[in-house]
């Protein structure tokens, strides 16, 4: 496990930045308060100039990192999922039963996010509400062909192979594994929504029922004999 550890690293799509924000005490002072002012004020409203007086700097000095705040978001998004995949890898690697490992991946891709000690200038608690509330955001654009080919997405399409090989493994004769993986994957982040801001329309009031329901959802639709 620690030799598994010691090679896994955050790796991003190179196209999406301009100079890489981890090599530099600015690049990462972007990234640590972009997500603070994202958070604090949401997409719509964030942009380089604010970003730029949080932080005592030149609009300027952060184009040099992004080309605009789409690329800004695409980085903060695709490092999540990077994390993500990151806690799939480490709490289910010893487990050997299909069901427990199956279990344990929907309890790592639906509950809320504790902060890791191991990224401190990434405040992955307030990285997930952003993910929850901003995602779709990444995607849902003119552009999303084009920036799939340059594979801008494949952290988070990662994390949804990965998970799709977990289900298979749980059961091999399920034909849709990656359509089930993504929709958890989705749906979670969904239910996170819908939870807190329109709670007529769920049952999942707290973190512990929306591990329990998709849990159910999974187990019944990979059920061999569908009960």
């Amino acid at each position: 496990m620690k030799e598994l550890l010691s090679k896994f690293k955050i790796e991003l799509p190179e196209g999406i930045y301009i100079k890489d924000p981890e090599s530099s005490k600015l690049g990462i002072k972007i990234i640590e308060n972009s997500i603070v002012l994202i958070e604090n004020m949401g997409f719509e409203d964030f942009n380089f100039k604010k970003l730029g007086k949080h932080i005592g700097t030149n609009e300027s000095s952060i184009y040099r990192y992004f080309e605009n705040k789409h690329n800004l978001l695409l980085y903060l998004t695709s490092w999540y999922w990077s994390w993500i995949e990151y806690q799939l890898v480490i709490e289910t690697y010893s487990i050997s039963n299909p069901e427990d490992k199956l279990k344990k991946a929907i309890e790592v891709l639906t509950r809320i996010t504790k902060q890791d000690s191991n990224y401190s200038h990434i405040n992955q608690m307030l990285l997930n509400k952003i993910v929850i509330y901003e995602n779709s955001k990444s995607y849902l654009t003119k552009n999303v062909d084009a920036e799939n080919k340059d594979g801008f997405f494949m952290p988070y399409k990662r994390v949804v192979h990965r998970f799709s090989g977990i289900i298979s493994d749980y059961n091999t004769d399920y034909k849709y594994p990656l359509s089930l993986a993504s929709s958890i994957v989705e749906g979670a982040l969904q239910e996170h929504f819908v939870k807190t801001h329109f709670k007529s329309i769920t049952n999942c009031n707290d973190e512990h029922l929306l591990t329990e329901f998709f849990t159910d959802l999974a187990i019944k639709a990979l059920s061999v004999d569908g009960k």
